[in-house]
């Protein structure tokens, strides 16, 4: 996997003092070493400068336990890197259903047994003289042992149906919105600032905080300069670029999180998430719920996102319907300064995984029309919890009463889009802007589309089988008895990735004429 490749290149990079112990039994399954590779771990790991190795004979367990013991000495006297590469055998089927039977003949089967490491360790205490009686005595204890644990087990009670559904999340503190949004006397920041802010104050409160990604340094801060001034106000040990090893950047937040430390990871673009969604799904997803709640990766994930100003296809990707299909992560995806300030806050202190999805061309507001993404600092104690929708723009009562008027949901650049084309239907349009996509504010939504009878969900995505689309959906179940027309989901072209001339990217993606227009066929409906 390429995520051992990333994992051994830190490791060596860094000098840090873990173990890779690697069981060599020269089987893959059903796949043979001489199908799969080309070397033994040993060797593999020799390109890796600075990885410390050592080889020894698995089935030994004198040798075996003295080369750990070498290994773990070493490796807390030097505080280096230590690959120890084990070769062993395989005795058994590899699982019920794959029993060795299937793909090993006799001749393998015979090889492997003759070194059995249960067999060679007995032979080996007889020859020093241990009593025979004294090994079968152990022997019958642990197979005792063994066979009361599996009775336990067997007789234990099932879990109740009803808790099927516990620990996705780990319990948040974080519930209402606090501290002040608009503080007397402040200017108005761009939302690259907020992030900037929102971290060098968690920073200063919480030596446990790291932040680290590609060029997220002390040199550049950051592609889109999200970071500048932190590690040099940091150092190097809290602030630190890695390579490009997106996997590594995101697997390795589970063992940071799991010595009590809190990530602060970036993504450099969006569309580089995909080698880390590896790690994302599953490991960290799935952590809380398969450890009943005990062990909750707690990170945050920054991923800026989205098209502007012809990035092309591997730098104006969307991926929230992506992360929507992971259970057991929230995502953030604020539209302006005020709420990635308060979001970013609620996001260290939630025990769980966030992933906060930043639109590139909100960072600074240098997109026509997107000014309002600028907006007064919130203090340092102002916290936005997720789930939470805000309606940032209110249809006109004596419009609703008429049955005139619709709703607008959306997200992140969708919110500039859908400000700018309710110009052209004063009154008659309300917007909400949805915050958190994971946790989601289904209930206002809920409550606003039954009032005004009709619903579009705008997203930047390609629409197809995208997160508004099953949104669009369930508000349909949800409200059908109070709808006067189908509710609609409008986003980009379904293209397999944003082309990078500025004209076909426009045609790409929605704007205020085409939500224009989609809004007038619905009011007309």
């Amino acid at each position: 996997e390429g995520e051992v490749s990333e994992a051994f290149q830190f490791a060596a990079l860094h000098q840090l003092p873990i173990i890779f112990l690697v069981q060599d039994n020269e089987w893959g399954i059903s796949v043979t070493k001489e199908e799969a590779r080309t070397s033994d771990a040993y060797d593999f790991a020799a390109g890796f400068v600075g990885l410390n190795r050592m080889k020894v004979d698995g089935t030994d367990f004198e040798a075996s336990f003295q080369a750990m013991k070498k290994a773990v000495d070493f490796v807390r006297t030097e505080r280096k890197p230590m690959l120890v590469c084990a070769s062993t055998v395989l005795i058994g089927h590899h699982t019920s259903g794959v029993r060795r039977e299937f793909y090993r003949d006799e001749d393998d089967l015979v090889k492997h047994r003759a070194k059995d490491p249960g067999n060679i360790l007995r032979k080996r205490l007889l020859e020093e003289g241990t009593d025979e009686g004294l090994l079968k005595q152990i022997e019958k204890k642990a197979r005792l042992e063994v066979e009361q644990a599996f009775q336990r087990a067997i007789a234990a009670e099932d879990p109740k149906p009803q808790s099927v559904e516990d620990h996705v999340f780990a319990p948040t503190s974080i519930t209402e919105e606090v501290g002040e949004r608009e503080p007397k006397g402040q200017e108005k920041i761009v939302m690259v600032d907020a992030a900037i802010h929102a971290i060098q104050e968690i920073m200063w409160k919480h030596p446990e905080a790291l932040l680290y990604g590609q060029d997220v340094g002390e040199r550049i801060g950051g592609v889109f300069r999200e970071t500048v001034t932190l590690g040099k106000k940091f150092g190097n040990k809290r602030v630190f670029n890695t390579p490009i090893q997106e996997a590594y950047i995101i697997g390795s937040t589970v063992g940071m999180s799991a010595v009590g430390l809190k990530p602060i990871v970036e993504v450099q673009f969006a569309d580089y998430i995909y080698p880390g969604i590896n790690q994302l799904i599953t490991e960290i997803s799935k952590s809380c719920y398969l450890s009943n709640g005990k062990f909750p990766v707690s990170n945050i994930i920054r991923v800026p996102i989205g098209a502007y100003g012809g990035g092309g296809p591997y730098h104006s990707g969307s991926v929230e319907s992506i992360l929507a299909n992971i259970k057991g992560i929230k995502v953030a995806y604020p539209s302006n300064a005020a709420d990635f300030k308060g979001l970013l806050k609620a996001a260290y202190y939630d025990p769980n995984p966030v992933v906060m999805l930043e639109h590139k061309g909100l960072y600074w507001s240098k997109v026509p029309g997107t000014e309002d993404a600028k907006t007064i600092e919130p203090a340092e104690d102002y916290i936005l919890p997720f789930g939470k929708g805000n309606i940032i723009l209110e249809a006109d009562q004596a419009e609703t009463e008429k049955g005139r008027t619709m709703l607008i949901v959306t997200y992140g650049m969708g919110v500039y889009w859908a400000k700018e084309a309710a110009k052209n239907f004063e009154g008659r349009v309300e917007i909400i802007d949805l915050r958190t996509l994971i946790p989601l504010d289904e209930k206002l939504v809920f409550e606003r589309t039954k009032l005004h009878g009709k619903c579009l969900v705008l997203t930047e995505e390609q629409i197809q089988n995208s997160f508004a689309e099953a949104f669009a959906h369930r508000i349909s179940k949800e409200c059908f008895r109070y709808l006067d027309a189908p509710v609609e989901a409008l986003g980009s072209l379904n293209l397999p990735a944003v082309p990078i001339n500025l004209v076909l990217e426009k045609e790409m993606l929605p704007n205020a004429e085409k939500l224009t227009k989609k809004i007038e066929e619905m009011l007309n409906h």
